[in-house]
């Protein structure tokens, strides 16, 4: 049988084989310190678990509309207008299984053949991937630890070109944990506003700032870049719901009827159930976000303290999210040419799973996920500490 020429150049997502193959090595006993999770390591809070099994009890199991329930659309409206400064309408709220999900409902609304979308890198591995399924190309622009991984002006006025459809701005970022400023927003901003440019504003961490640093929405600047962004976000990272598959969008009502048209066809309806504990979440107290924030800050001002005090690793203190992205270019040499193969004899010789970043658009990079506990931190950068010394 003949696959599709798209399904054949799609690439595996290297952080869920690595994360998946952890596990298996720790249900097998291994005694492992996994810097691999994209997901908090807490539990759902009670009142939206409850919520969710409520609904189940009282029958709340059957189709709901495609792009999500009444309901729960009202609630992100409030959400956006309370944390944001951002009005929107239900009808301009698509529902999905996931933010990745609406991701790929927004690729495949906005983009025709050979449109291009710009992508910073690093980057979160998946959007290339997305892009090109839906039959766009990713221009990747490298951005600069001096710049703090940030895009600037000057590098998208290099990357544009007449057929620039969109901008990819995830801040908080994956891998780096950058977190734009309003003055760097402003900029951005003026560009696309400039070049008619799409802003995807992926904000799934934003409830995970540190430092006293706030989250900003491009879309919050003006009325001329609110119309051109559609942000993207959910329930995983903030509230501890991975496996609940709840994403969300907010755009133009004529991109949101696109994105539900399609949704509607591929998916249908996110899970019902899950969609009253999403209500419960974004109208219950909020307590709980902000005890894992503070929890997720004590634990990056850790993991940034023992790595920049390990010799030849350099990293940047991460603003937000809960990963740390590290050179490990000073450690390369003719037996370990790549950040993949530090990866492999960390793993087979001192017990740590690392994400090599040459998916991320850094080959010479690696990312540790704080989302751990602070027991395997500590006993992961012990590790690490130990195979730098002995190596070098």
């Amino acid at each position: 049988m003949k696959l599709s020429e798209m399904a054949l150049n799609v690439k595996e997502s290297s952080t869920l084989s690595i994360t998946a193959m952890a596990k298996q090595l720790s249900e097998q006993g291994a005694d492992l310190a996994a810097f691999t999770a994209g997901e908090p390591d807490f539990d759902t809070p009670e009142h939206i678990k409850k919520a969710a099994i409520d609904a189940t009890n009282s029958g709340f199991t059957k189709y709901t509309p495609s792009s999500g329930t009444v309901d729960l659309r009202k609630a992100i409206c409030a959400k956006l207008k309370k944390d944001n400064s951002l009005s929107y309408e239900p009808n301009q709220i698509v529902v999905s299984n996931g933010a990745k999900h609406s991701l790929s409902n927004i690729f495949l609304s906005i983009l025709n053949k050979n449109d291009e979308v710009i992508i910073p890198a690093p980057f979160w591995l998946s959007y290339p991937e997305m892009v090109h399924i839906a039959g766009g190309k990713s221009i990747i622009v490298h951005t600069s630890s001096e710049n703090g991984f940030k895009l600037t002006v000057t590098e998208l006025e290099k990357a544009y070109t007449k057929n620039t459809k969109a901008l990819i701005l995830n801040s908080p970022n994956n891998p780096t944990g950058a977190v734009y400023s309003k003055e760097e927003l402003e900029q951005i901003a003026e560009f696309a506003i400039k070049n008619d440019i799409i802003v995807i504003a992926d904000e799934i961490y934003e409830n995970l700032v540190y430092s006293g640093i706030q989250h900003i929405s491009i879309a919050s600047l003006s009325e001329e870049i609110f119309k051109r962004t559609i942000i993207v976000n959910g329930f995983s990272k903030g509230y501890a719901m991975t496996g609940w598959r709840l994403g969300y969008t907010a755009s133009s009502k004529e991109i949101a009827d696109a994105m539900g048209n399609i949704q509607s066809h591929m998916t249908s309806n996110p899970n019902s159930m899950a969609q009253k504990g999403a209500v419960a979440a974004l109208m219950g107290d909020q307590a709980s976000v902000e005890n894992m924030r503070v929890e997720f800050e004590k634990r990056r001002n850790y993991i940034y303290d023992r790595a920049k005090n390990i010799p030849l690793l350099s990293c940047n203190k991460p603003d937000g999210a809960f990963y740390l992205f590290i050179d490990v270019s000073g450690l390369l040499n003719d037996s370990l040419k790549s950040a993949k193969d530090i990866a492999d004899v960390l793993l087979k010789e001192y017990s740590v799973v690392v994400v090599p970043c040459a998916d991320f658009g850094f080959p010479n990079h690696i990312r540790l996920s704080y989302a751990i506990s602070m027991e395997d931190i500590t006993k992961g950068m012990d590790r690490i500490e130990k195979f730098v010394s002995e190596k070098y």
